[in-house]
């Protein structure tokens, strides 16, 4: 308890020092780059959300919403200035199934619970195992996530209503054909172009809100009939409105949502955290963690009682707002306020802008977010590490971004056990201090992967009655190690022999020590300082635990 008390405490004091701008310091050059870098956001978040409501089984409002609500709180008090929230493909996919068999209403109670679970990841600052996330996995998560964000843009060359909610997403749907088609692709490129072009001509406007602006006035002064914003859903609307989520109070309710809210504030959780270090390295800022899933959790924990989807960092409308040169949170305050402004007054000139604008913007997304040069990585990393970044990279695309993550990380922890089980030997030679003994300076650390190949480093039957085990170079790690050590002083006792171990570091000292050893000083351990002289009658190696 006492734990969590100064956690809440000090996670409180982060917030305090919360500032509202974040960044660069703020002048009104800085304030017109982030209001518009937030328009452009907003822009790109409207068919985002209405999409992934679709997919989630909902109404495009309760997408809208979430983004709104997720987009202005997290931006307030997020850990990192610059990264967008909102309503995400990853966490529809998970609540189809359980918005199919129980309703919204389950859906908003579990949003709601999962905001409470991601608080309590904040508050006792679980965040900081997301550095334990290799770097092939990065590379493999941004890669699978530029294509998944591709993938998702396909929906919209297909002609509009014929697009079928399948249960597991949005499926089926006639591609467009002919003249649509090529109208609709060629306005895509230009869209690309233009984004292309005006950081070279002009820095006053944002260049994707640019190529949104000028493609939407070609295609509304020529009155084109291609497929717009409007043609995914109507997004009018009111402000949202306080509802407690009308479930029953039981254990059975909590049964049915507690494993859905489990898995989506993990895979919130883990979406945000890596965007949180992509934006981290893009604009040289680091930390906030903690800050973030706290963030998250109350973003979700909100949106839950005014009747959202719920939702988590955006990486593609992150990496448009800094592209577009977002680096407070005004920015994304601002996407959130246009957002709603959209929603309650702006949705007829909205709902006008065509897709194939946003198509366009979030083409060069994809092209700006996938790591071209992890092609050449590939070639010079260990196997290994070049396996992890294709395999990371599938089973995002094939299943999803947490799996995905859980995955590679696995792999490359087994593949750093393997590599250290196979690094353990031993150096022999005779001792300087005990006559007629023979030591053994074992290199490579001693843990459940190597514990074998160490058990086969001794020669017991032709040994001298006194051998000296040196951890000079090397670390006894856990419990397995421990195990091996005992095995092993069991071996030569049935042999009538001893064994003396030196040279322990403080850290492997303590582990024995806890487990009950004999611990003997001597003047020989320069180093150190510890040495434990094992007869074959005390501690751990004769079986005394």
């Amino acid at each position: 308890m006492t734990r969590i008390l100064q956690a809440a405490l000090a996670a409180r004091s982060s917030f305090s020092d919360v500032n509202l701008v974040g960044g660069p310091k703020l002048t009104p050059s800085r304030l017109r780059i982030e209001v518009l870098a937030g328009l452009t956001v907003a822009l790109a978040l409207v068919p985002e959300a209405v999409a992934f409501a679709f997919v989630a089984g909902v109404h495009p409002l309760v997408g809208l919403y979430a983004a709104f609500i997720v987009g202005l709180i997290t931006a307030l008090i997020g850990g990192r200035p610059g990264m967008i929230s909102g309503a995400t493909g990853a966490l529809a996919v998970v609540m189809v199934s359980l918005v199919a068999q129980h309703g919204v209403e389950y859906l908003f109670a579990t949003v709601v619970l999962m905001g409470l679970i991601q608080i309590v990841v904040g508050v006792m600052r679980w965040g900081k195992f997301i550095r334990l996330v290799p770097h092939p996995v990065m590379l493999g998560f941004v890669n699978g996530l530029a294509i998944v964000i591709f993938l998702a843009q396909m929906t919209q060359f297909k002609v509009p209503g014929t697009v079928v909610n399948t249960g597991h997403g949005m499926s089926g749907g006639e591609w467009l054909s002919g003249m649509p088609l090529i109208l609709m692709l060629g306005l895509v490129a230009l869209t690309m172009v233009i984004i292309w072009l005006v950081p070279r001509v002009t820095k006053v406007v944002p260049a994707p809100l640019a190529g949104i602006g000028i493609v939407a006035l070609i295609v509304i002064g020529l009155g084109l009939d291609v497929p717009r914003v409007g043609d995914l859903a109507s997004i009018e609307g009111g402000l949202p409105a306080f509802h407690i989520p009308m479930v029953p109070v039981n254990f059975e309710t909590l049964q049915i949502i507690l494993p859905y809210a489990c898995i989506l504030a993990a895979i919130g959780l883990i979406e945000s955290l890596l965007t949180l270090n992509l934006v981290g390295d893009i604009t040289g800022e680091r930390g906030g963690a903690s800050q973030e899933s706290i963030a998250q959790g109350v973003a979700n924990t909100v949106t839950g009682f005014f009747g959202g989807m719920g939702g988590c960092a955006m990486i593609g409308q992150s990496m448009i707002n800094v592209k577009s040169g977002g680096r407070t949170r005004i920015a994304g305050i601002t996407a959130a306020l246009f957002l709603l402004l959209f929603i309650v007054v702006a949705s007829p000139l909205i709902e006008q802008i065509p897709l194939a604008a946003l198509v366009g913007v979030m083409f060069m997304v994809v092209i700006g977010t996938f790591a071209w040069n992890s092609f050449k990585i590939m070639r010079k990393v260990p196997l290994t590490d070049a396996f992890v970044i294709v395999l990371v990279t599938v089973v995002t695309v094939m299943t999803d971004l947490a799996i995905a993550v859980v995955v590679g990380v696995i792999v490359s922890a087994l593949a750093y056990a393997w590599q250290n089980a196979t690094r353990i030997h031993a150096i022999e030679r005779p001792s300087f201090t005990e006559e007629g003994a023979k030591v053994y300076e074992i290199q490579g650390p001693l843990f459940f992967g190597s514990t074998d190949g160490f058990s086969e480093l001794f020669d017991v039957e032709n040994d001298p009655d006194t051998v000296i085990v040196d951890f000079q170079a090397s670390r006894v790690v856990d419990q397995s190690a421990l195990t091996a050590l005992e095995a092993l002083a069991e071996k030569y006792e049935a042999a009538g022999k001893r064994v003396m171990l030196r040279h322990l570091s403080r850290d492997c000292h303590q582990l024995l020590s806890k487990a009950g050893q004999l611990m003997v000083d001597s003047d020989d351990d320069p180093d150190y300082e510890i040495a434990v002289d094992y007869g074959v009658r005390t501690g751990i190696l004769s079986g005394g635990h």
